[in-house]
C-alpha cells in the first residue's frame, strides 16, 4: 500500500547543494579572461563571461548532479556587439551636443529596460540545464511591463523635479536668484529621492517574484512566498549597517587625521615626504570607500539570499532551505576586500569563488518523494515550444 492510501505524508528527502571549484583552478580561468579582454580592447568580454559561467555551473552540484550552461557563443557575441554599438551611439550624440538625440535615447532606454531585463532572464534560464531538463522564463511582455511600473514612477519623479526647477529658475538667472529658490528645489528633490528609493525596492521585489513565479523546470512552475514588507525590512536594516559603518570609519578617520595634521606640521619644508604622505592618504581614501559600503552591501546580499532561498520552491514537489550565516558572509566580504586591495586585484577570483561557495553550500533541496521520480516527471513534462518561439523571435538578445 502506498503512502496516500495509508494517509501518511510522502517522504521528503534533503539534498545539499555543493560547489566543488577551487581558487587555483578558477584563477587560471580568470587571468586568461582578463588578459584576452585587455588585448582585444574588451571584445573578448562575451567569451570571458561564457567561460566563467561554464566554470561555476559545472562545479555547482544539485543533488550530486552539476548544472549545465548551454548558451551558444554566437548569441552572446551578437548581443554584446549590439550593446556596444548602442553605447557608442549614445556617447557620440552626447559629445557632439545632439541634445534631442540624447534625450530620445535616454527615454528609449527607459522604455526598453524591462524588455532587456526579461530578455536577459529568458537567456539565463533558457541556457541552464539540470539532468538534461531546461529551465524557462515564461512571463509575457504585459506581465513584465506591469511589474516594471516602479521604473516609470522613478522617471516621472525626476522629470517632475526638472520641470519644477525650470519654472523657478528662468534662463539667464543670476546666482542670487538661483540661491533664493534653491531650498524648494532641494525639498522637491529630496521627496523624489525617497520615492525613487521606495520604487527601487519595489522594482527589485517585483522582478524577483516574477522571475521565480514564472520560471519553469519541466512542466513545474516556481513557488514564491516573500512579501514586499520583507524587502523593506532588509533595506532598512542595511541602512542601519551602513550608518554604523560610517560612524566607525569616521571615528577612525578622525583619529588618523589628527596624527596626519601633526605630521604635516613636522614635515614643513620636506616636499618629498609631504607628497608621499599625500599619496598614502589618497590610497587610504579609496580603501575607506570600499570599507564603508562593503559590509552594508554584503549584509543586504546575504539577508536577501537567505530570505529568497528559504521561501521558494518548485510547485509543490520541491522546496529550498538556506542556513547562510549573515555575520560570516559579511566578515568574508570584508576579508576579501582587504586581500583584493593588498594584492592589487589579484585576489579577486578567490574572493568571487569563496563568496559563491559559501552561498551555494548553505542551500539544500528538499524533494517530496524520490529524486528519480521527480527527475522523470520533469523530463516528461518538458515543453520546448516556448523556447523555440523565444529563440525564433530573438528574445534572448541580451546575454
Amino acid at each position: 500500500m502506498d503512502n496516500d492510501r495509508l494517509g501518511e505524508r510522502p517522504r521528503i528527502d534533503a539534498y545539499l547543494l555543493e560547489f566543488t571549484g577551487t581558487g587555483r583552478e578558477f584563477f587560471r580561468v580568470w587571468i586568461v579572461n582578463v588578459l584576452l579582454t585587455v588585448v582585444t580592447f574588451g571584445f573578448y568580454t562575451p567569451f570571458a563571461r561564457r567561460r566563467t559561467a561554464q566554470y561555476f555551473y559545472s562545479h555547482t552540484l544539485v543533488a550530486s548532479s552539476p548544472l549545465e550552461f548551454t548558451a551558444g557563443k554566437k548569441k552572446m557575441v551578437v548581443g554584446f556587439l549590439i550593446l556596444v554599438v548602442l553605447y557608442g551611439a549614445f556617447q557620440l550624440a552626447a559629445e557632439t551636443g545632439q541634445d534631442s538625440m540624447v534625450t530620445f535615447m535616454m527615454v528609449a532606454g527607459a522604455v526598453l529596460a524591462p524588455y532587456f531585463w526579461a530578455s536577459a532572464m529568458r537567456f539565463r534560464l533558457g541556457s541552464t540545464r539540470w539532468r538534461g531538463v531546461r529551465l524557462q522564463f515564461t512571463a509575457g511582455w504585459l506581465q513584465v511591463y506591469l511589474a516594471s511600473w516602479p521604473l516609470f514612477v522613478i522617471a516621472l519623479a525626476w522629470i517632475g523635479v526638472s520641470a519644477f526647477a525650470g519654472t523657478l529658475v528662468a534662463p539667464g538667472a543670476t546666482k542670487p536668484q538661483v540661491y533664493a529658490v534653491l531650498g524648494p528645489i532641494l525639498g522637491v528633490g529630496a521627496v523624489a529621492l525617497v520615492v525613487s528609493i521606495l520604487c527601487a525596492i519595489r522594482l527589485e521585489f517585483n522582478y524577483k517574484s516574477l522571475l521565480v513565479a514564472r520560471a519553469r523546470i519541466g512542466g513545474q512552475s516556481g513557488r514564491w512566498k516573500p512579501v514586499f514588507g520583507d524587502f523593506v525590512q532588509i533595506w532598512v536594516a542595511t541602512l542601519g549597517v551602513f550608518l554604523l559603518s560610517v560612524l566607525l570609519v569616521g571615528v577612525a578617520i578622525a583619529v588618523a587625521l589628527g596624527g596626519s595634521i601633526a605630521l604635516f606640521r613636522q614635515l614643513q619644508g620636506t616636499g618629498l615626504m609631504v607628497i608621499l604622505v599625500t599619496i598614502a592618504l589618497v590610497i587610504l581614501g579609496f580603501f575607506v570607500l570600499f570599507l564603508i559600503s562593503g559590509p552594508a552591501r554584503a549584509y543586504r546580499e546575504a539577508r536577501m539570499f537567505h530570505l529568497v532561498w528559504n521561501n521558494i520552491g518548485v510547485s509543490h514537489v520541491a522546496r529550498f532551505r538556506c542556513d547562510l550565516s549573515v555575520a560570516s558572509y559579511v566578515w568574508l566580504r570584508i576579508r576579501n576586500i582587504l586581500f583584493t586591495l593588498l594584492t592589487l586585484g589579484l585576489y579577486r577570483p578567490f574572493a568571487m569563488l569563496s563568496e559563491y561557495a559559501m552561498k551555494t553550500d548553505s542551500v539544500s533541496l528538499h524533494v517530496k518523494g524520490s529524486l528519480g521520480q521527480l527527475v522523470g516527471q520533469l523530463a516528461r513534462e518538458e515543453n520546448g515550444l516556448g523556447d523555440a518561439l523565444a529563440d525564433a523571435a530573438g528574445l534572448d538578445l541580451v546575454g
